[in-house]
């Protein structure tokens, strides 16, 4: 069983926003850092954002830069991700990943490679 499971993802008109939430099952996310990925139809799995465990580090693709957010609140054991101006090529299924990083608080990394704990996913579609 997964300890990641997304939500938040739904049918939405262009230049509309979501905010998608990954909620983590263990413990403790105190240690992981944690990524968010998606997948368009045809296309392979992308790593859209990312941030460390102590929530000093994030990055974007550029496809998103200026457009998503992403944060963490590690008490309550969840990430989140603040999308919005969404626009058809960001449908795709949105994935949650996490990989517990004890040596380094300030790692962050969007490779897919990276990551051992996965959400199921949850749809974005972005249609007029």
């Amino acid at each position: 069983q997964s300890r990641l499971s997304e939500s938040g993802g739904g049918l939405v008109q262009p230049g509309e926003s979501l905010r998608l939430t990954c909620t983590f099952s263990g413990p403790t996310l105190n240690y992981y850092a944690m990524g968010w990925f998606r997948q368009a139809p045809g296309r392979e799995r992308e790593g859209i954002s990312c941030i460390s465990s102590n929530g000093g580090t994030t990055q974007y693709d550029d496809s998103v830069k200026g457009r998503f957010t992403i944060a963490r609140d590690n008490a309550k054991k969840e990430v989140y991700l603040e999308m919005s101006n969404l626009t058809p090529g960001d449908t795709a299924v949105y994935y949650c990943a996490g990989e517990p990083r004890f040596d380094d608080s300030n790692y962050c990394d969007r490779t897919v490679g990276e990551y051992r704990y996965w959400g199921q996913g949850t749809q974005v579609t972005v249609s007029s």
